[in-house]
C-alpha cells in the first residue's frame, strides 16, 4: 500500500491538478479568517472550507490515471487496493494541507474568545481546530469516493454530487463536520476549547465504509469514464 500511495501521490503533484483546489481553499482563508480575529471562530472556518477541498481532491486522484496505467496497476496490486490508495493519498495531502492552514491561523490569530473579553489558550485551541480538521478531511474523503467512479462515471454528475453532498455534509443536522465546526464556535463564545472526539470518529466509520463500498465496487462496475477530473 505504501508504494501506491506514493505512486497516486507523485502522479498528483506532477499532474498540477491540485492547484484549484489549494488555490480555491487559500482565497477562502483569504476571505473568511482575518489576522487578529478569534482563534476559535478562524479555525471553525479553516476546518469547514478543508471539506469540500478534500472531496475535490478526491475526484481528482480517483481518475487521474489514465486508462491503460489504470488497468496495469489494477492488475499488479488489486482494483480494490488500488482505488483506495488513490482515495488516500488524496486525503492525506488534504490533511497536510490543513495541518498547515490550522498552524498559521492559529498563530495570527488572537488567543481570545468572540467578545475579546475571554481568554482561549492558542495550543489548545490548535489541537481542537486540527481534530475538527481531521473530521472535514475524513467527511470529505467520503463525499469524493461517493460522488465519482466506480460509482459515478459522468463528469456533470459527479460534481454536481460533490458539491451537493458537500454541502450536506457541513450543513445537516447531525453530520459530525457540523458539530465540530459548531464545538468551536461555541466555544469561542464561552472561552471554553473541547476537542470534538466523538464527531471524529464518527466521521472515521463513515469515510471508511464509503471508501470500503467505493473499493469494492470498483472491478464491478469497471474503470470506464475515469478521465481526470477538473
Amino acid at each position: 500500500m505504501t508504494a501506491l500511495l506514493r505512486y497516486h501521490t507523485d502522479l498528483l503533484l506532477r499532474s498540477q491538478r491540485w492547484l484549484p483546489p489549494v488555490l480555491l481553499y487559500g482565497a477562502f482563508l483569504a476571505v473568511g479568517v482575518q489576522g487578529g480575529g478569534p482563534v476559535l471562530d478562524s479555525l471553525g472556518y479553516t476546518a469547514a472550507a478543508l471539506l469540500p477541498v478534500t472531496a475535490w481532491l478526491v475526484r481528482i486522484c480517483a481518475t487521474q490515471e489514465p486508462q491503460a496505467a489504470r488497468s496495469v496497476t489494477a492488475a499488479a496490486a488489486g482494483a480494490p487496493r488500488a482505488h483506495l490508495a488513490s482515495l488516500l493519498a488524496a486525503a492525506l495531502f488534504a490533511a497536510v494541507l490543513g495541518t498547515v492552514a490550522v498552524i498559521v491561523v492559529a498563530l495570527i490569530s488572537a488567543p481570545s474568545g468572540a467578545a475579546h473579553q475571554v481568554a482561549v489558550p492558542r495550543p489548545a485551541a490548535a489541537g481542537a481546530g486540527l481534530v475538527a480538521g481531521a473530521v472535514c478531511v475524513l467527511l470529505g474523503l467520503a463525499v469524493g469516493a461517493l460522488c465519482t467512479r466506480p460509482l459515478l462515471h459522468a463528469r456533470g454528475w459527479s460534481l454536481a454530487a460533490t458539491v451537493l453532498l458537500a454541502l450536506l455534509a457541513l450543513v445537516s443536522s447531525g453530520s459530525p463536520a457540523r458539530y465540530a465546526v459548531a464545538g468551536l464556535v461555541a466555544g469561542s463564545r464561552d472561552g471554553v476549547v473541547t476537542l470534538p472526539l466523538l464527531p471524529l470518529l464518527a466521521a472515521a466509520l463513515i469515510a471508511a465504509a464509503a471508501a470500503g463500498v467505493a473499493s469494492v465496487l470498483t472491478p464491478l462496475r469497471g474503470a470506464d469514464g475515469g478521465r481526470a477530473a477538473s
